[in-house]
């Protein structure tokens, strides 16, 4: 998934390059390694998707990649990008181009997990106090027992997550993950231990971390 504007970052991020390389390549690269990836579909912004193109072309490739256009919103761009999966693979490991340190092995945990499940997301038990608050005060404290912060990859059986799109767009729902769809119809969804360098980059303080990571 690498269709989003970012606009909290100020700019397209998953095209900025890091160290020369654009961000979406780093995890595009682990899931190329990885042995029980059948096939990728890229999902970019419309206007990315020519210049996308001709990127891709010029890389060593190990397995079929297809680039397509994203929608409006997330869930538009994962529907555009389960439609275009092939017959062949039945599992579908969906995972934000602006991770860059996802592992081979986090991937195949992931996967594994969902084999035996409706759908497995990585994930981190969260140790912070956590608060909701409202025009900048403090509105309660949240019990942190058994909060988990999600991460990517989410991995999912194609048929039931296209079901869960399905009904979601007909009950006008708006999510922020994959999992949300699968958990408001009583999917059973596993949760794999992640990895705190796993994060998503969405602030200039992020960049500033996955820069000192590479270095």
């Amino acid at each position: 998934m690498a269709a989003g504007s970012g606009s909290r970052f100020g700019e397209e991020k998953q095209f900025k390059l890091l160290k020369g390389i654009a961000l979406y390549f780093y995890s595009l690269n682990k899931f190329m390694l990885c042995e029980d990836i059948n096939e990728i579909i890229l999902v970019v912004p419309k206007s990315r998707v020519a210049d996308v193109k001709k990127e891709i072309i010029n890389i060593k490739k190990t397995k079929k990649i297809l680039i397509v256009s994203g929608g409006y919103r997330r869930q538009d761009s994962v529907k555009k990008g389960l439609l275009s999966v092939s017959n062949k693979s039945q599992l579908v490991c969906i995972h934000d181009g602006a991770r860059p340190f996802v592992s081979e092995k986090l991937i195949k945990k992931s996967i594994i997990a969902c084999a035996k499940n409706d759908g497995a997301i990585v994930a981190n038990p969260n140790f912070d106090t956590l608060k909701t608050c409202e025009e900048g005060y403090v509105k309660k404290t949240i019990d942190r027992n058994n909060v988990w912060t999600a991460q990517t990859p989410q991995v999912f059986w194609k048929v039931k997550l296209l079901d869960a799109i399905s009904i979601s767009e007909r009950n006008n729902m708006e999510v922020t993950d994959e999992s949300s769809m699968m958990e408001s119809l009583g999917y059973k969804v596993s949760v794999v231990q992640g990895d705190y360098n796993n994060f998503k980059i969405t602030s200039r303080e992020d960049w500033e971390r996955a820069v000192n990571i590479i270095a």
